[in-house]
Order: structure tokens, then C-alpha cells, then sequence
């Protein structure tokens, strides 16, 4: 059945258009490729050394936001009382008995004034120093903590003081053993056994993508291409991302992202460039012609790719955490990496080999002609296409629905906090927060700090606070309220007498301590936050403390989200626009995406929230997941599923601009590319399954979800719904309103063919 928008339209382009500045490149690396090797080599040499002393800058970040609420009362805190959230605890468990021995006591009291005394601990308290305080000690009575606060940032608590406090402290007296948790401990084990992850999932993956790249490419010696691509990217990301470095902390964390993203974008890059120089070769151009049709064609699409990719990552500025901002400089840094090796530095490096990189690859004659079919069009690539655009609604159809069922456990997304358990079992910062989880009634180390900065007479004591004390004990989920008017338990009045009341008062200020109970902080800690804050005080109030900078960090992150999916959704628009000139095609690019993408939110949903396969993958699921993770993944999966978007449009596009035949551009275009697609992304995807072996659940997150985009993507997606859709659109598919066809004919990017 043929419609008017399905007959074969006029060329856009002329035939033999005069050569780009690609084409010009390319024919330049070819002439000059010697120097061009040689100064890769230097290029090299000096990205490994810059990118080495980069990697000594970048810093340990905290789940904070700047400016909240949370923010403003530890400022208080710190400023006027000299106090602020506990960022260590030692659980002290005797050899024998209970803490409450006056044996124990004595040993209480001596540990307590020894971690007070250590070089970087401002304040210290224990269940002995604070009388015997029920929050600090186990229901049994079997278990005691010592409580530090370590003023400074993440990286002068963690990497300075850290050390030494665990090398003196984490031990086995004769009276009793010592063990060191807290939440700067769990994130300090987390980000080193973070490192070790990631070195043990590099050992497997290079040798992996290395078998996997000898069997696509079929010549040890032209797999070994993509893998050097891949080491520049991340050799020259790592020296590019000295350049944020000088007006912004870097985390960490964005070494890892360039170490899984560099070598997968490298190896995708390089297979484009090889495969299309190979096809120059067979189709019987000179070395030097077949480099700069390349660069042409293949560069062109490279470029494509990088740019929207790197669109995709860089939105991530807007919000307001250099954390998350670092992953923009890195996915920025990445691709200009992956740009250099594959449009400078590979095509020297084929102009050099020549032919001997077609080794046994099979090519064939290019098409001749605007009517000359494609070698292998009975391929089966050829042949699953025309099989789809037959029954474009059926194959559509259930392939809609698979994805949907798939997806449908992302429905039940729920944000919560991190803890202890993205650790594996056996860490011993994870072993000493399992024993307060399940042995305390409380928490005193994650006490919410309710700060009344302008008190005036409420600063002295009197009935007021204690009225507001004692309704703040009354909220769901607080154990205990300490105060200048006493401790306070479901409205009532228990003590008068606590220890070291004065850490309560100061000059026209004072705060109260709200201890959580752990059930209030298992169940909803952002809850119990809100229901904190709801509770009306005698005067302005900040309420601030672990959990309250975990829920501010977590809303303004969700309150950015909105902003960060139209950011990405509109510039790949822009970026497809400018390439396709259509208006209908970045929708449907848009549209698929996001379904795959609803894949990998299902995913994670339905093995990390829920934990189905935590044994076999070895996490601890909590019944929610961290924010500010899969928001990263989206941001990378997006990116990628563009990546071959444009893999896949760019040459049903060079099909469709030479013939004119929508049906036989898409069937064409996908022999052409989906071989290469499938299997750069089946090398990708087993490089970042490798990441599933990890022991930080976060780690094991990245790995599993991008993976699973990944194959969906390159399946369903690119193998059904593409023909599908684009057979049900016929001609629409390049239609774009007038005014936009003239703004493409002045700005847009165009194959040269």
C-alpha cells in the first residue's frame, strides 16, 4: 500500500558536493601521518602525566546542599556553639558483662578523653560522659558508644584524620573491644572499596572488549584501534578535567565515570571509523581517498555522536552540588577525548596500516548509481527490517507492550537516603551501624539539631522551650528531647539533671537535640524531618543534623529534576534537528529513548529497591534508592541511546538523501549500521555488566542499569521499533514546517556522500 508520502523524494544535496572541512582533515592525516603519530605520542606521554596529577586534586564530596535550611543551622551551630553533627562513633563492647560497671566506667571515661584529645577531634561524649544516657548504650546494656565531632571538609576528615583515628582506635583491649563506624567512616570504606572495584572491573574488561573486538573485527591488530582509542579518551579526559580543578572541586567519583565511559566511547567511536574505512577500501578508493571520505561520512556522525552525548551529561551544571556538576566536566572531558582518537589520531593511524586493515574482513563494491542496491541486501539485517516494515503494527505493537511490561516496576520509584548498607557485609564501618540498628533504641549520632538562632529570653531556659521541647518529643519517630529545660519523652518531662547542659546555651540562641528512634528512621527519615519542621516554635527556627542535610540534599535534587529532563530532552532535539532536518524524527528518537530508559529504571527498581537477585549480586536492598545515582545513569544511558540514534540515522539518512526511497533508506541504512551497532553495544554493555561484580551497591547500580539500556536499546529499540515507526511515518519522517526547513538549509549539518 503506497501513500503520497511515500514516494521516492527529490535529492536535497548535490551529488558531488565540494569537500567539507572533515574531508579536507582527513586527507591532511593521511599526508602527514608520521607527524601526526608522532604527536599523539606526545599527546599521550603529557596526558598521562597531567591526568596523574589530576587525579591527586580531585575531592571526597558529602551528600549537602548549600544555602537549605539544613546547611544554614550547622552554620549556626558551628559558629555560635561550637558544636555541630557527630561524624565518628567508637562501639565499645565489654569482654564480659555490661557497660554500667564501674570498671567500664573508668574505661568509658579514658577512651573518651583519649579520642578528645586525638589531633583533629573537636568535641567528644559517651554514654559514661553524658550519664549514662539510654540513647547511647544497647537495650541489652552490652554495647556503649563514644561519640566525635571532626571539623573540615570530607577530605581533610576522611584522608587526614580518618587514618590515624582507626589505626589507634579500632582494637582489642582487655576489658573490652573498639570498632569505629559513623557515617564519615561508611563513606570513607565506600569510597575505597569503591577503588578497588573499579581496578578489578578494568582487569576484566579490557581483556573481555579485547576478545570480543577480535572477534567483530576479526584481526588482532585492528582490535587493538578501538582499545587505544578508548585510553586516550580516558588519558585526555583525566588531564582536561584539570581546567574545572582550577575554579571547582571535582569528586572523585568522575575518575570512575571516565575510567567506564572513556573505553566504551572509544570502542564505539573506533569500530564506526574502522568499519567505514574498510568499506572505503573494498568499494576501491586509495588510502588517502578512502581516509577522507572517513572522516566525511563516519567523522561526521562522530561528532554527532560526542556532541550530544556530552549535551546529555553537561546539563547536569544546573544543579546546584559539585558533585553532581563533576560528572558534567568529566562526561565533557570524555568526549573531547573520544573525538581526538577518533577523528586525528585512528585515521593516522589507519592511513599508515592501509590495507592491512581489511585483513579478512569481507567487503564489497559500493553501490553505483541512485538505483544500485546495497551489497547484501539479503542480509539479515536487510531482511529483519523488510520483515518488520511489513507488519509494522504488529511488530510495534508487542514490542511497545514487552517494554512497557518491563518498565512497569519503575512505577513504584522510590527516593530515599543512603547508608551503611551500599557496603558489603563484611565491612567493618557496615558491621558496627548493623549492631546500633539492631541492638540501640535510638540514634543519638543522627540527632535532628533544631537551632533557635534569635531566641532572646528562650536562650535562658523557661517554660516556653520546655512547652516546645515537649511537643517536639510527641512527633512520630523522636525518641528524646534534650534541652536547656531538660530531656523530654512523649511530652513529658524525664530529667533535669542531664549532663553538660551548657552545650545548650548560648548568647541570645539556643537549640534542642532531637533524637529519632531508629523504627522513625528506617521508615521515612525525610518524614520525620518535614514532621520536625512542622511543629510551630516560639521563635524563627533551622532545623539541621545528618538527616535533615540527607532530605535537603535529596528535595533539591527531585525539585531540579524537571529542569534537567527538558534541558536534555531540548538540546538532543536541537542536536537531531540540525543533522535530520526533520522535525519528526528527533520525537521519535525522544520518544524510544525514554522507553528504553524505563527499562533500566525498572531494573533497578525491581533488583536494587526491591532486592530481587541481592543474593546472587550480593547487596542489601533498603526499599529505596539514592537520587542522585540514577539521575547520573539517566543522563549516560540517554546520552548512549543517542549515540547510536545517530549511528543508525546518519546512514538511513546518507541512503535517503541519495535515493529518496524512505522504505528501502531504512532497510538499507540498518544493514549498514545495525551489524556495527549490535555489536559495539554488546561490547559496551558486557563492559559495564563487569561492574556488577562490585561491593559498593552504587557501583553495582551503574553497571547493571546502563547495561540493561544498553541491550534494549540495541534490540528492541533499534531492531523493531525504528522500522517500525519510521515505515508507519513514510515521507513524514523528513517533514519539518517551512520555517524550519529554511532555518536547517542555512544552519544544518549535513553528510557528505
Amino acid at each position: 500500500m503506497s501513500t503520497a508520502l511515500d514516494t521516492p523524494a527529490p535529492r536535497r544535496h548535490p551529488t558531488n558536493p565540494a569537500p567539507g572541512p572533515l574531508h579536507r582533515l582527513g586527507r591532511w592525516l593521511a599526508h602527514h601521518r608520521r607527524r601526526v603519530l608522532w604527536a599523539s605520542l606526545a599527546l599521550t606521554v603529557l596526558s598521562g602525566v597531567l591526568g596523574a596529577t589530576a587525579v591527586g586534586s580531585f575531592a571526597l564530596s558529602r551528600f549537602e546542599a548549600p544555602g537549605s535550611e539544613s546547611d544554614q543551622a550547622g552554620r549556626v551551630l558551628a559558629e555560635r556553639f561550637d558544636t555541630g553533627s557527630p561524624d565518628l562513633i567508637l562501639l565499645v563492647t565489654p569482654e564480659s558483662g555490661d557497660v554500667s560497671t564501674a570498671e567500664m566506667r573508668e574505661y568509658g571515661l579514658d577512651l573518651t578523653g583519649e579520642l578528645a584529645d586525638h589531633d583533629g577531634v573537636a568535641e567528644a561524649y559517651s554514654y559514661w560522659t553524658r550519664g549514662g544516657a539510654n540513647t547511647l548504650a544497647s537495650r541489652d546494656g552490652r554495647h556503649a558508644l563514644v561519640v566525635a565531632r571532626i571539623p573540615g571538609d570530607a577530605d581533610h576528615v576522611r584522608s587526614t584524620v580518618l587514618p590515624g583515628l582507626t589505626e589507634r582506635f579500632d582494637r582489642d583491649d582487655d576489658l573490652a573491644s573498639v570498632r569505629i563506624g559513623g557515617g564519615e567512616q561508611v563513606f570513607r570504606d565506600a569510597g575505597a572499596e569503591a577503588r578497588s572495584d573499579f581496578v578489578r572491573a578494568e582487569l576484566i574488561i579490557f581483556p573481555l572488549v579485547f576478545v570480543l573486538l577480535v572477534l567483530v573485527l576479526r584481526s588482532a591488530l585492528v582490535a587493538l584501534l578501538p582499545l587505544a582509542v578508548g585510553v586516550l579518551a580516558m588519558l585526555v579526559a583525566l588531564s582536561l578535567l584539570r581546567i574545572p580543578l582550577l575554579f571547582s572541586e571535582v569528586s572523585t567519583f568522575a575518575l570512575n565515570l571516565t575510567l567506564a565511559m572513556g573505553l566504551g566511547l572509544g570502542v564505539d567511536y573506533g569500530l564506526i571509523v574502522i568499519h567505514r574505512f574498510r568499506e572505503e577500501l573494498g568499494a576501491g578508493a586509495s588510502v588517502s581517498e578512502a581516509t577522507a571520505r572517513t572522516l566525511d561520512t563516519a567523522g561526521r556522525t562522530v561528532v554527532f555522536s560526542g556532541v550530544t552525548v556530552a549535551a546529555s551529561l553537561v546539563v547536569l551544571l544546573v544543579l546546584p552540588f559539585d558533585f553532581l556538576r563533576s560528572f558534567a566536566y568529566a562526561g565533557v572531558a570524555i568526549v573531547a577525548g573520544g573525538l581526538v582518537g577518533a577523528l586525528v589520531v585512528l585515521p593516522a593511524v589507519l592511513a599508515s596500516l592501509g590495507h592491512r586493515v581489511a585483513g579478512r574482513a569481507r567487503t564489497a563494491p559500493a553501490p553505483v548509481g541512485p538505483e544500485a542496491a546495497l551489497p547484501g541486501t539479503a542480509g539479515r539485517w536487510y531482511r529483519a527490517a523488510t520483515a518488520v516494515m511489513r507488519r509494522p503494527v504488529l511488530f510495534g505493537g508487542v514490542a511497545v507492550v514487552a517494554l512497557l511490561a518491563l518498565g512497569a516496576p519503575a512505577l513504584g520509584l522510590r527516593f530515599g537516603l543512603p547508608d551503611d548498607r551500599i557496603l558489603p557485609p563484611e565491612t567493618g564501618s557496615r558491621q558496627v551501624q548493623e549492631v546500633v540498628r539492631s541492638e540501640f533504641a535510638a540514634e543519638e549520632v543522627d540527632a535532628l539539631q533544631v537551632v533557635l538562632p534569635d531566641a532572646g529570653p528562650l536562650a535562658a531556659g523557661g517554660p516556653e522551650l520546655a512547652d516546645y521541647a515537649a511537643r517536639l518529643s510527641e512527633v512520630p519517630g523522636v525518641a528524646r528531647v534534650d534541652s536547656l529545660a531538660g530531656s523530654h519523652e512523649d511530652g513529658q518531662l524525664v530529667a533535669t539533671d542531664q549532663a553538660e547542659p551548657e552545650r545548650f546555651a548560648g548568647e541570645d540562641a539556643t537549640w534542642l537535640s532531637a533524637v529519632p528512634d531508629l523504627e522513625g528512621l528506617e521508615e521515612d527519615a525525610t518524614g520525620l524531618v518535614e514532621r520536625v519542621r512542622d511543629v510551630p516554635a516560639p521563635s524563627e527556627v533551622l532545623v539541621g543534623g545528618y538527616p535533615a542535610e540527607l532530605a535537603d540534599y535529596r528535595s533539591t535534587v527531585v525539585e531540579r529534576l524537571p529542569l534537567v529532563l527538558a534541558l536534555i530532552l531540548l538540546v538532543t532535539f536541537a542536536i537531531l534537528f540540525l543533522m535530520t532536518g526533520s522535525l519528526l524524527l528527533p520525537v521519535k528518537a525522544t520518544v524510544l529513548n525514554l522507553l528504553s530508559l524505563s527499562v533500566m529504571f525498572g531494573a533497578l527498581v525491581w533488583v536494587f529497591q526491591e532486592g530481587n537477585l541481592a543474593g546472587a549480586l550480593g547487596f542489601t536492598a533498603t526499599g529505596s534508592l539514592e537520587p542522585s545515582i540514577p539521575i547520573l545513569m539517566f543522563c549516560v544511558a540517554y546520552g548512549l541511546s543517542m549515540d547510536y540514534e545517530v549511528f543508525m540515522l546518519s546512514r538511513i539518512k546518507e541512503e535517503y538523501d541519495r535515493t529518496g526511497d524512505n522504505d528501502a533508506a531504512v532497510a538499507v541504512g540498518m544493514q549498514r549500521s545495525a551489524p556495527l551497532i549490535t555489536a559495539a553495544g554488546l561490547i559496551l554493555a558486557a563492559s559495564f555488566a563487569a561492574y556488577a561484580s562490585a561491593g559498593v551497591m552504587y557501583i553495582q547500580m551503574l553497571g547493571v542499569g546502563v547495561a540493561v539500556a544498553i541491550l534494549v536499546d540495541t534490540t528492541l529499540i533499534r531492531a523493531v521499533l525504528v522500522p517500525a515507526f519510521m515505515r508507519l511515518a513514510g515521507r513524514a519522517n523528513w517533514w519539518a514546517p517551512a520555517p524550519l526547513r529554511r532555518l536547517h538549509d542555512r544552519i544544518g549539518l549535513r553528510e557528505s556522500v
